[in-house]
């Protein structure tokens, strides 16, 4: 199981590495909001602690939402003006402030289903407004494989801190902002806040497939067993991704057609 965890994340990381050079943040942030981190999280959960403890985790992770928005709102709205560091110290900020309220909250899936559901649909107001111009940008194999690592090692932090506290805050460590983290803090260094910017709030249309996966889960689990609930909720959480496509290209005030630009170091290579 450590060589799966230690093999997803960084290998998803590298696919919305690629998106986001190719068709720009809202893309990859759309791509980052399906559950690549929190699924496996919570099957491993369920694994070693039963499908009614990552049931309930479920139900957590899926009020969390709000706590992934928070990181995302306060990053984009430091990063108008800070670079990445004290723009990173401000959404972990958001993110814990969020996380610590939810966690006083009952483990109520539809309860966590109205957090959640009116969490995505405000978000998208509450963003800074930015137009980005996408630049082909080298990416050097060092910094794929610096994205990769930080990711690597946010994954098993999270997944052992998991594994230790309680089924709440299983559920709300499971939806840490390991992908937000390494992604907004790579492409707000590279590329600018405004890149970062557009990439978190490209992750809010992604969210709805999140939001099925985990609501599914924590309704099926406890009745239909790992293996049946893992494939409904998936099945969904497919379905639903699909269908928020539309809600990217409507919000998105971005246009993804790469903007070539020359450098003597892209002409050498």
């Amino acid at each position: 199981m450590l060589a799966l965890k230690l093999f997803i994340v960084p290998a998803f990381l590298l696919l919305l590495t690629m998106a986001g050079k190719r068709w720009g943040p809202s893309v990859a942030g759309w791509l980052a909001g399906l559950p690549v981190v929190t699924g496996p999280i919570l099957f491993f959960l369920a694994s070693e602690q039963g499908p009614v403890f990552a049931s309930r985790a479920a139900s957590a992770s899926l009020s969390a939402v709000l706590a992934s928005v928070s990181f995302s709102l306060a990053y984009s709205h430091a990063a108008k003006r800070l670079p990445w560091p004290p723009s990173l110290l401000c959404g972990l900020a958001g993110w814990t402030t969020a996380a610590l309220l939810l966690s006083r909250l009952p483990a109520s899936p539809y309860a966590a289903l109205g957090v959640s559901l009116t969490t995505l649909l405000l978000a998208p107001r509450l963003f800074p407004a930015a137009r980005v111009q996408i630049a082909s940008r080298p990416i050097t194999t060092l910094e794929l494989g610096c994205r990769m690592l930080a990711g690597a090692i946010l994954t098993v932090a999270v997944t052992v801190a998991a594994g230790a506290v309680g089924q709440a805050w299983s559920g709300l460590l499971a939806v840490f902002p390991i992908l937000g983290t390494v992604l907004a803090a790579f492409s707000h260094q590279s590329q600018g806040g405004a890149f970062a910017a557009a990439l978190l709030r490209g992750m809010v249309a992604g969210l709805y497939s999140f939001v099925a996966f985990c609501f599914l889960l924590a309704m099926t689990l406890p009745h239909m067993g790992i293996t049946g609930a893992f494939l409904v909720a998936v099945a969904a959480t497919v379905a639903v991704q699909l269908v928020s496509k539309r809600l990217l290209s409507r919000r998105s005030g971005e246009r993804p057609s790469p903007v070539r630009e020359k450098s003597p170091t892209s002409r050498s290579q």
